[in-house]
């Protein structure tokens, strides 16, 4: 770890054993075990009850028939339907009680039953400035619609004098954030999906550190899947051995956590309640291109100055008070200044939660759709699309705006690699235009729509990020950085190499197998 700790935070921080086996006994245990079951009851039944099977066989259709009926009557996606009516048509006994468990979902009940009372208790924690509202209707009336669906599902108001900064690359964004942090004064709030020890970590570990010892507040909060991936277990204890409070979101716990769920994907970074950081860039270094694994990491960011960045002091305490008794969110929100800005635009930061059945991620990125006149120009490193999406995109290009999408030339997952290549067809018939990233590998999550409108965030296009994990973004009208974000999409087309009918008629048979069966799981992708 590049950092300037001290030799006993260096101690502190030393790597252990990670929980590499919780995974193993998780989610995938239940798979193993439930599918372990459903190949031995068949040739249990066969070897003991012979003169049964045709009873069995008699059972299990009706039971067949019955989870049918079940899931075409259910308030399930479409897409997801298929997938759950194959899962039971080939193993009923193994897809019902996956099913069941997913449902139910009895390791996150404690968290869910948590939160919705968090949302409800801070859903006036911001009010909305009048004024603001009415300007915007005056700029936008388009952009009121879509702000009252915000106000709708959560505390997000419209904000304006909110100076927003654009990082198109990881690179630019941690240089930015390494000086913010030397200024803070009050506190800091870190939320990221995660955090691995290298270079970027340590040198903000060592600001971090650091300020703690002039009294700042410092508090991070990440995602229990690090804990097998990136950092040992006992994380949070070294960190708070150095006077930094911290918290994993969820750890993976054997047997009861559905861990591939409401995941904490959110990346906010809070200094002093007056200027925030978001974006898709964790705190690992191939984000920032000094580790590589999948060639050139191409992220972006946003760092917003100004009252908007209160949005995510609220987000942040609202997960970070799942477990206290007290929350502590009027303190943060009013009682630290905000200095004014004098800036055109408006800004509205935003939060998408699993919990609520909104997909609010979902439908900020179709309304951009909908709406556009010229152009819409998307990065995503994923493209996993259920069938409302994909006819959103479809119907802007069939109306004559220019959607463009740009997606990882190299893929850091082979299977969601495939299960994008399966829309790309379909996508090109209508008139969109596809791009692959030849450098390596695009995080960036952006949409930029008419010169005018953007959204940069946490949210990509599939199905994890639109249903099944917290998310963030921030939707920006009018603001001087959407020049640079459609800059930046342009000169990041001008380094890919465009699909076309005979690309995809080349692409190597293997693609396209997985892809194909992939398509049946997408969902679960």
């Amino acid at each position: 770890m590049d950092t300037n700790l001290s030799d006993k935070g260096m101690r502190l921080l030393k790597k252990g054993k990670r929980g590499f086996f919780r995974v193993v006994f998780s989610r995938l245990g239940i798979f193993v075990v439930l599918l372990l079951i459903q190949l031995f009851i068949p040739i249990a039944l066969a070897n003991w009850f012979g003169q049964y099977l045709p009873h069995y066989f008699s059972i299990n259709l009706a039971f067949i028939v019955g989870m049918v009926l079940y899931l075409l009557n259910s308030g399930f996606d479409p897409t997801a339907k298929i997938t759950w009516l194959i899962l039971i048509m080939l193993a009923p006994l193994f897809g019902a009680f996956m099913l069941l468990y997913t449902r139910t979902d009895f390791g996150h009940r404690a968290i869910k039953k948590r939160l919705e009372i968090l949302y409800d208790e801070t859903n006036q924690s911001l009010k909305q400035d009048p004024e603001v509202m009415h300007e915007l209707g005056i700029a936008n009336p388009e952009s009121v619609s879509l702000s009252r669906y915000l106000r709708r599902s959560g505390c997000f108001p419209v904000y304006k004098n909110t100076k927003v900064k654009y990082f198109p690359l990881g690179e630019d964004k941690f240089e930015e954030l390494l000086k913010q942090l030397e200024k803070a004064e009050h506190f800091i709030f870190l939320e990221y999906f995660i955090v691995a020890e290298g270079l970027m970590w340590g040198k903000v570990l060592d600001i971090l550190a650091r300020k703690v010892r002039e009294g700042v507040d410092v508090r991070i909060m990440y995602d229990g899947t690090c804990e097998f991936s990136t950092l040992p277990h006992d994380y949070p204890k070294r960190l708070q051995k150095l006077g930094i409070k911290c918290k994993m979101f969820s750890p993976v716990t054997p047997f009861i956590s559905t861990h591939y769920n409401y995941r904490d994907h959110r990346k906010i970074l809070v200094i002093d309640g007056h200027t925030a950081f978001t974006g898709g860039i964790n705190l690992a270094d191939e984000y920032i291109n000094k580790s590589v694994r999948f060639g050139h990491w191409k992220d972006t960011a946003v760092m917003l100055q100004g009252v908007a960045a209160r949005s995510f002091t609220l987000m942040f305490l609202q997960m970070w008070n799942i477990d206290e008794k007290v929350p502590e969110i009027e303190k943060f929100i009013r009682c630290y200044p905000v200095p004014e800005n004098q800036c055109s635009g408006f800004v509205i930061p935003y939060a998408d939660s699993p919990l609520d059945n909104e997909k609010t991620g979902e439908m900020v990125y179709i309304d951009i759709l909908n709406r556009a006149q010229k152009y819409v120009h998307i990065m995503s490193p994923y493209l996993i699309l259920d069938g409302e999406m994909e006819m959103a995109i479809k119907f802007a290009a069939e109306r004559g705006v220019d959607v463009s999408i740009i997606l990882p030339g190299i893929p850091d997952k082979i299977a969601p690699y495939a299960l994008a290549k399966t829309h790309y067809k379909s996508l090109l018939d209508s008139g969109v235009k596809i791009y692959e990233y030849t450098p390596g590998f695009v995080h960036a999550k952006v949409f930029v729509s008419d010169d005018v409108k953007a959204v940069v965030g946490t949210i990509n296009l599939d199905y994890r990020s639109l249903y099944h994990h917290f998310e963030c973004a921030a939707y920006m009208y009018g603001t001087e950085c959407i020049d640079d974000i459609e800059k930046d999409f342009l000169d990041t087309v001008s380094k890919c190499r465009p699909v076309t009918y005979e690309t995809i008629k080349k692409e190597k048979i293997g693609y396209k197998i997985l892809g194909i069966l992939m398509k049946a799981v997408a969902p679960l992708m």
